[in-house]
Order: C-alpha cells, then structure tokens, then sequence
C-alpha cells in the first residue's frame, strides 16, 4: 500500500491514497502504522478517498470531489482535524487532483473550503465555532475551567496562570464524561498581550500532539472570550510553530504551513 507522510507544525500523518474508495483501514492497523517504534509514527491517518464512494458524506459528492478519512493515533474515528486538513490538502495539490488556489474537502465534521495564499500556506474556513459553555480539565490534581467549543470535533480550551511550558502531560487530564462523554480535546494556553496565545494540546486518541488546528482556534475562540471579543486575528503558538486564526462572526479560518516530506510502500499487516 502507498504512503505519504506530512506535517502542519509538526502536528504529522501518514497519508494513504485510496482514489477508488477500496482501502478498508482497520483500527489495529491505524494504531499500528502511527506507532513511533514499530510503524512509520504519526498522530493520525489520512486516507483520500473520493466523496461520491464514501456512503457517509456522499452527499456532499456535488461540491466536494475528495473525502478526508481522519483516524487518530489509537484507530479511532475523528470528525475533523485542521492541520490534517492542511496537509490532506496540501498532497492533493502536489498531486494536480484539485483546482488550486480554491476547493473544497468533505469531512465528517461537514464541508470545509480551503485556500492556498501566495506564500504557500494554506488557509481552512473551519466553520463557525460553537461554544457550549464552561467545564473543567483536571491535569495532575489541579483544576483549570475552560470553554467547550465545538469544531466539528469537542475542545475544552483552558487559559491558566502556571507557563504552559512547564506543565506535564504525559498521563490523559481528566473531564467530565457527563459532558465529553466520547472524550475531548483538552488546550491549555497563556494568553500573551491582546491578539496572542501560548498553546499546548492533549489529543483524545493521540495523547499530546506538538500541534492542533482546531484546537488552536478554539483556544482563538476562548481567549477573545475573556477579553470580551468574538472576533479578530489571533496568532496561536505551539510545540510546533505559529498558527494564524481568524475569527468572523459567521465563520472562523486556521491559516498555516504544510509539507510532505516522505513517500513509500507500507509493508504493515493486521
């Protein structure tokens, strides 16, 4: 089977074509080819497939010619990624399957239109944020409130006072399962003047990643909140690099680099 790798601030995937909607990616195998020791290492899959083959978004064949099949690191089905969306959009490019700068991409979180800028970075009208109120994160005992956004897929993001650099994530923070009851992307930031934030993310399904496009704009999202704004350009830093959001009243958009860095065969098996 074909393989691509890439990466949006380092947030990275293995790309798997499958132009006649035929690969059947199975969770053991996803968890598989994301494994950084034994598998190609990734923290998610991508497979490309062709809208009108995919029975669960086939009816958005009419505007979108290509469906992103996102699966975190552990196998598990996600309904939207922004960096993904980058790079998912980026191979198409490179590989002349879209009309660039313009086009769209169907994914489970609904249609997304993508825009490529004159200085390469790629640009994803995410959609508009839906906040659904406050919860909690609890990361090693300490208790930080948050504002649920939803992009597609949950975040609970959460400013809090301690440096972000400093905090440990290597076990999952805890939520309630009464409002995340699938589970929730958790961001901790520290907000920096008017039109900034420092970001960290714990991924549900990937643990921490070194980046997170949806996740940067709900942090977009909750700073502005506690400033008093709904709109305007935020630049979200994280592990990985800067990311750009802007956010409109009507729709939001994440703005960032992508690249692919590698191709192969992938010998992997069940």
């Amino acid at each position: 089977m074909r393989f691509l790798k890439g990466h949006g601030t380092e947030n990275d995937f293995v790309i798997l074509p499958d132009p006649n909607g035929e690969v059947d990616i199975s969770a053991v195998l996803v968890a598989k080819i994301c494994d950084r020791r034994a598998g190609i290492g990734a923290d998610g899959v991508l497979r490309v497939a062709p809208t009108k083959l995919s029975p669960e978004v086939a009816e958005h064949a009419g505007v979108s010619e290509w469906f992103m099949d996102y699966r975190n690191a552990d196998g598990s089905v996600a309904e939207m990624c922004g960096n993904g969306m980058r790079v998912f959009a980026r191979y198409l490019i490179d590989n002349g399957l879209v009309d660039a700068p313009d086009f769209s991409v169907a994914t489970r979180g609904g249609v997304r239109r993508i825009h490529v800028e004159a200085n390469g970075d790629i640009t994803v009208d995410m959609g508009k944020p839906v906040v659904h109120g406050e919860s909690v994160a609890t990361v090693n005992g300490t208790e930080y409130p948050g504002i649920h956004v939803v992009l597609g897929n949950p975040h609970l993001a959460c400013a809090i006072g301690d440096p972000v650099v400093q905090l440990e994530l290597a076990y999952q923070p805890g939520f309630d399962t009464t409002v995340f009851p699938t589970g929730v992307n958790i961001e901790l930031f520290n907000p920096v003047g008017t039109a900034r934030a420092v970001m960290r993310v714990y991924e549900r399904g990937s643990g921490e990643t070194r980046s997170c496009g949806t996740g940067a704009v709900a942090t977009a999202v909750a700073a502005a909140h506690l400033s008093g704004d709904t709109t305007g350009t935020w630049t979200i830093e994280v592990v990985g690099g800067t990311l750009t959001v802007i956010l409109e009243e009507d729709t939001s958009y994440l703005s960032g680099p992508a690249v692919i860095v590698a191709s192969g065969e992938l010998m992997l098996a069940e």
